[in-house]
């Protein structure tokens, strides 16, 4: 049975690109970036809070991370790109909603 270009095309579009693993962010940079937003604490302050917030986001994303769906997997890593201050806290909250 022939295939034709046009079923080669359609099926493609089918496969997901799947991370292996939670990817890695540079948070420092990321937290640094952030802190302008930040009001009340120290600059030293609120990027330590936004460092332990990111690290204790990526470790329950670790944990969790086989149970994500592929489908929210493939559309929730590429938004974090997005700005260019990708954070662990906004992609785990991403991945919950997507489940």
């Amino acid at each position: 049975m022939p295939f034709s270009i046009s079923m080669i095309v359609l099926s493609s579009q089918l496969v997901l690109p799947v991370a292996d693993g939670v990817p890695k962010f540079d948070i420092a940079r990321s937290c640094k970036l952030d802190v302008a937003a930040t009001a009340g604490l120290s600059v030293d302050q609120s990027v330590k809070s936004c460092i332990s917030d990111e690290r204790k986001a990526r470790q329950q994303l670790a944990s969790k991370w086989s149970k994500f769906p592929a489908a929210s997997k493939a559309t929730c890593i590429p938004q974090e790109s997005i700005g260019g201050t990708p954070s662990y806290v906004s992609l785990q909250t991403c991945l919950q909603f997507g489940q």
